[in-house]
């Protein structure tokens, strides 16, 4: 495809490669995974989908400036750094917490972000940053942390939009509750019948519920799962390390220790304990976000 400019970003959102794989993953006999990890090495899995959306509107609002919020490991820095990058575009990301040097902010400053490290105080009041550094400028483009918005969760619909068979339970990690909240929308509007279960990564994250239901009414067809967090967000223990490696060696499939990993751990629980049925069809989303490993390398 050939590089024209600012158009370019857009025009690659049209193209998407994510199939649907069938995996060897015991006690399940009908385990599928929705390759999101595979749409882009940078702008990967729900990322792609939520900052979909968001660019559009940002273009066709004639700005020309994203400006965004993380972790100093944050997968959504990377990503929007990098789609800033294609589209000609510039962009800045207040990072969260003290000056630090790593492999995820090396690749944002090679797409060309702006990185401001912001203490975690004032880091909080995320509109209150974004009015004090750019109150001026009429071109830049709030993105919030994690891309959550209204746009994110059309593109993240579209995962369901996008599938040939239907699937008795899809599963998928939660952090905002954004990409679950897309994943509802999506069931609902094609009328279907799945369950969906969403695996929080946070402790005591029972308030995504809400979130959800800012972007998707609250149905029979969700249910969340609180227990799989592993001590909170980012958090890990030997046993979940232990099933990265030993999960990864069995089906050729990377996780990521944040999200992924622990939605897998999950599934084969709830399996285990025959809440899913060995021959019900599962579908997991694979949400990406694999450069996360980085930032937990030492636990490996």
């Amino acid at each position: 495809m050939k590089y024209s400019g600012v158009f370019y970003f857009y025009t690659v959102f049209e193209e998407i490669y994510s199939p649907v794989q069938k995996i060897a993953f015991a006690p399940l006999n009908n385990l599928f995974v929705k390759r999101d990890d595979l749409i882009d090495p940078y702008i990967s899995g729900n990322k792609w989908r939520k900052l979909k959306y968001i660019l559009a509107k940002a273009k066709a609002a004639h700005k020309t400036h994203l400006v965004t919020f993380g972790g100093a490991y944050s997968n959504h820095l990377v990503a929007t750094a990098a789609a800033a990058s294609r589209s000609g575009l510039t962009a800045t990301a207040f990072v969260r917490g003290e000056e630090v040097q790593n492999e995820m902010l090396l690749l944002c400053s090679l797409f060309g972000m702006k990185l401001i490290f912001t203490d975690r105080e004032s880091y909080r009041d995320k509109c209150k940053l974004y009015k004090q550094h750019f109150a001026d400028e009429e071109q830049t483009y709030f993105i919030n942390e994690g891309g959550a918005s209204p746009e994110a969760t059309i593109g993240c619909a579209e995962i369901i939009s996008e599938l040939t068979e239907p699937y008795d339970h899809i599963f998928c990690a939660a952090g905002t509750g954004t990409t679950a909240a897309g994943l509802l929308r999506g069931i609902q509007q094609h009328q279907l019948n799945t369950k969906l279960h969403i695996i929080p990564v946070l402790k005591g994250a029972s308030f995504i519920e809400e979130e959800i239901n800012k972007y998707a009414p609250i149905s029979h067809h969700l249910e969340l799962h609180l227990d799989y967090h592993f001590g909170g967000y980012a958090k890990t223990t030997p046993e979940l390390i232990s099933f990265i490696k030993t999960f990864t060696a069995k089906t050729g499939l990377l996780l990521d220790p944040v999200y992924t990993a622990k939605m897998f751990y999950a599934i084969q629980d709830l399996a285990k304990q025959e809440i899913i049925g060995k021959d019900e069809k599962v579908l997991a989303i694979h949400t990406g976000g694999l450069m996360g490993l980085f930032g937990m390398k030492h636990k490996f």
